[in-house]
Parts: structure tokens; C-alpha cells; sequence
């Protein structure tokens, strides 16, 4: 067994002379790793600290640069590890509640769900979009909101049974060759899950930061946190959590019931040590409102359920000061 082992070191060493130094540095280090168990406890943590540093150097070297929308001054993403949480409804009324809490500021809702666009049907809009003498898309606009979806590019039934290159290729179009005038805020509309979309956006566009979406039910509140925990991992600051469907009020008797639990988000928020961003109610009038394509923000202003967006809009507005300081 000594000899066996003898015979691999010398043979590694004898393929390291021909490798780049570097290389040679590495294998060398490896094959040490394993022999000197000693040494590595000894070492172990400075020698770890030294190797994640060269492997963010590297990774770093190998991302795309970020650059900025045009006219975008900071990009809020809205997203969720799974569908089905509300997170398209709540994307369209954080913009115009963003609006309503400040009616100086101009805000933008880009649809980056490219197989599944909910923006165009939320905010009662159709058509293609014009072209600028630049070739640029001139967003559709409802609401003071203007809009771009992969929706107003396609029939509304028809499937878009694209493989990732294509997605990908669709994402750079939404963000590069769309002419958004000047924006205060561009608010995204992520896909659920966390794949290459997320990625993709937030790799080539600087974030201002990322507003997770969920219910409180605990196998909607695992994907939240894998989302959450993708965001810290590609360095966007994560804004806090929204807790959809957070109670229903019957409407006759006005009893409360939490059908999907009760607090789950709030306490999600306190394990991550991110910021709880508010409670939606889980009401027949936002359900209604979506469908026809008002938004309760602006079809019932004065509303609870638009009260509660507001509030939201309001801590993000919070938020987005305390990171950028």
C-alpha cells in the first residue's frame, strides 16, 4: 500500500512539471490537503479563507459587467421561489403605489416572466409596441405606468415553448432595446423559482434591491427563503418580505381566518434577519380588480386592501434609502 501510494505521488508530481504554475500550486496544495491532516487543522482556516478569495477573483473575472437602464435610476425586483403567491399582483400595485405614496416620482413595470406575462392582462394593456428612429420598443402605458411584457410581443394564447438560449436572448431585449424615457424606479417582475433569469438580471443590471413575495404557508415559506438566499448570494441587497394572503375577512360577518396560516412571512423575515415589509389581505376585491385589469390601487384608492400596498410601498421607499447609504 506504501509503495502504491509512493507510485501516484511521484507520477503527480512528475505531470505537475509540464502544468502552469499556478496549476502545479493547486494540485500540490490538494495532494497536501489529503496527506497533512495535521498541518491543514493547523492551517486550515487561513488556507481556506486565501483559496474563497481566489475563487471570488475568478468567478468576478469570468461575470458579465453590470450596466445600468438608461434612464433608470434604480431597479427593484420583485420575486418568489414559487408561483401561485401573488407575486405579479403585487409587483403592478407596489409601482403604483410607489406612485401614490410619491407623485413626483415616475415609476416602470418590465415583465421578465417570459413563458408565463401576467403584466399585460393586470394592467388592461394590448398592442405591439412602437419603435423609436433608434429601433428602440416604446413601452405601453396605463395608469401613468408604462409597461413592457414579452406579452405585447406575442398572441395572447399562443405558447412560448422556447429553450433557455432563446429566453435569454428575450431578457437582454426587455432590458437593452426598451426606450424608458427617465424612471425614478423600474419595478421587475421576476419569474418564480431561481434559475437563469434571475441570474441573468441580476449579474448584468445594478439591483437597488430585491423584494421577496409569499404566503404563509411553510411550503410556500421554503422557496421564499431559497429565493432570499439566492439574492444574498449574487450580492442584491434583499428589501425585506411581503406576506400575500396574509387573512381573509368574510365579508357578512367579517370574521377573520388565516386559511393559509398565520405570521409565517414575519417569522421567515426574523430567521433571515431581513425586514418584514407588511401584510395583503387575501380579499375579493384585489382578485377582482386583477382580473379586469384595474389594480385596487387605483380602482379602490381609499381602500384597506390598497392601504395595506401603500404601506408596503412606503417601507420599500424606506429601505431603498437605508441600503443605498
Amino acid at each position: 500500500m506504501a509503495l502504491c501510494t509512493f507510485s501516484k505521488l511521484s507520477h503527480l508530481l512528475r505531470l505537475s512539471v509540464s502544468k502552469p504554475a499556478g496549476l502545479r500550486t493547486g494540485m500540490l496544495l490538494r495532494h497536501g490537503a489529503a496527506c497533512c491532516a495535521n498541518s491543514v487543522r493547523c492551517h486550515g482556516t487561513a488556507d481556506s479563507k486565501a483559496l474563497q478569495e481566489r475563487q471570488r477573483q475568478q468567478m468576478a473575472r469570468g461575470l458579465p459587467k453590470q450596466k445600468p437602464i438608461t434612464g433608470v435610476k434604480q431597479v427593484i425586483v420583485v420575486a418568489s421561489g414559487k408561483g401561485g403567491v401573488g407575486k405579479s399582483t403585487t409587483a403592478v400595485n407596489l409601482a403604483l403605489g410607489l406612485t401614490a405614496v410619491n407623485p413626483s416620482k415616475s415609476v416602470g413595470v418590465l415583465d421578465a416572466d417570459v413563458h408565463g406575462p401576467s403584466i399585460p392582462k393586470l394592467m388592461n394593456l394590448k398592442g405591439n409596441p412602437e419603435l423609436t428612429d433608434n429601433n428602440l420598443m416604446i413601452p405601453l402605458t396605463n395608469y401613468g405606468i408604462p409597461c413592457m411584457s414579452m406579452g405585447f410581443l406575442v398572441d395572447d394564447a399562443a405558447p412560448i415553448v422556447w429553450r433557455g438560449l432563446m429566453v435569454m436572448s428575450a431578457i437582454e431585449k426587455l432590458l437593452r432595446q426598451v426606450n424608458w424615457g427617465s424612471l425614478d424606479y423600474l419595478v421587475v417582475d421576476m419569474p418564480p423559482g431561481t434559475g437563469d433569469v434571475q441570474l441573468s438580471i441580476s449579474q448584468n443590471i445594478p439591483v437597488a434591491g430585491a423584494v421577496i413575495v409569499s404566503t404563509p404557508q411553510d411550503i410556500a415559506l421554503l422557496d421564499a427563503r431559497r429565493g432570499a438566499e439566492m439574492f444574498k448570494k449574487v450580492n442584491v441587497p434583499v428589501l425585506g418580505l411581503v406576506q400575500n394572503m396574509s387573512v381573509f375577512q368574510c365579508p357578512n360577518c367579517h370574521h377573520q381566518t388565516h386559511i393559509f396560516g398565520s405570521d409565517g412571512a414575519r417569522r421567515l423575515a426574523e430567521t433571515l434577519g431581513v425586514h418584514f415589509l407588511g401584510d395583503i389581505p387575501l380579499h375579493l376585491n384585489i382578485r377582482e380588480m386583477s382580473d379586469r385589469g384595474q389594480p385596487v390601487v387605483v380602482s379602490s384608492p381609499d381602500s384597506p386592501e390598497a392601504e395595506a400596498y401603500k404601506k408596503v410601498a412606503a417601507a420599500v421607499v424606506r429601505r431603498l434609502e437605508e441600503v443605498s447609504t
